[in-house]
């Protein structure tokens, strides 16, 4: 019996907004490189994401071992949209005063 190798390709799909997801999931690549940078092992990734396989989280961690220098380029973009994004979030939905706005209309709403 003879052992063929092949070469698979990394179970990383963007999405339509560019976001990286690991396998056919919803997990970003975000998320799966952030836990195993904490330390966390394959096996225990896929106990707290179960939609996850683990070959592909294995698959994962290895395109990042050895790309570590372009994912981190790419999560580091992510990082800024995420400020970016949060920034502009801020500015349209001012959260200053927003208890006393609620309390204010929650006065209106009681009947006397």
């Amino acid at each position: 019996m003879t052992l063929t190798i092949v070469a698979e390709p990394a179970p990383l799909n963007a999405n339509e907004d560019g976001v990286i997801l690991v396998g056919k999931t919803r997990v970003t690549l975000d998320t799966v490189i952030a836990v195993f940078q904490q330390g966390v092992t394959a096996e225990e990734i896929v106990y707290r994401y179960p939609s996850l396989n683990l070959a592909d989280v294995y698959a994962t961690i290895a395109f990042y071992l050895k790309h570590e220098s372009e994912v981190e380029a790419y999560l580091q973009q992510r990082r800024q949209q995420s400020l970016e994004i949060r920034a502009m979030n801020q500015a349209k939905f001012d959260p200053q005063g927003l208890r006393d706005r609620l309390l204010a209309r929650r006065t209106v709403q009681e009947p006397c």
